[in-house]
């Protein structure tokens, strides 16, 4: 009976499922609890507006069943600029700057998401700043990746 007081808690599947994706992957077992009370599950029926180009950012979104299409108008015709699947997070930005959205986030197909509103993300930088400070990190990681991802067309000068 003594060696089950050192045994790990078992972890639920929602846990692992959060622990999986790279925004919380550095957060402890206990860490990841205080996050999932944070977290608000929406579900979207296909074609269903997640948020408007325009709009203030509010939340991160995380994909947890179904697809996503970011989309962006282009003279009145909407260009799809990447689509999300389980796992994916969008709309990160939105919890360190609350800027108008650059894209419309439409469910490409019925979808469930997780969603961490900024509110809630600046309640956690005071209360549990090592938290914030792990998801900020992942965050700035990503956007350092896409930054890095951007390819600049060579400009050609022409000659007169």
């Amino acid at each position: 009976m003594v060696l089950g007081l050192f045994r790990p808690k078992p972890v639920s599947p929602r846990l692992e499922r959060l622990h999986s994706l790279f925004l919380f992957v550095n957060l402890t077992p206990a860490e990841l609890a205080i996050v999932d009370g944070l977290l608000h599950e929406r579900d979207y029926c296909a074609d269903e507006v997640i948020f408007d180009e325009g709009e203030e950012g509010q939340a991160i979104y995380i994909v947890l069943e179904g697809r996503v299409a970011i989309r962006r108008d282009n003279d009145g015709e909407p260009v799809v600029l990447a689509e999300m699947e389980a796992g994916a997070v969008f709309g990160d930005v939105a919890l360190l700057n609350n800027a108008p959205r650059l894209a419309q986030a439409r469910a490409a197909t019925s979808c469930r998401l997780a969603v961490f509103f900024r509110e809630d993300f600046m309640t956690l930088l005071d209360t549990h700043a090592r938290i914030a400070s792990k998801i900020s990190l992942q965050i700035a990681r990503t956007l350092a990746n896409r930054l890095r991802d951007v390819r600049i067309a060579p400009q050609t000068s022409q000659h007169l």
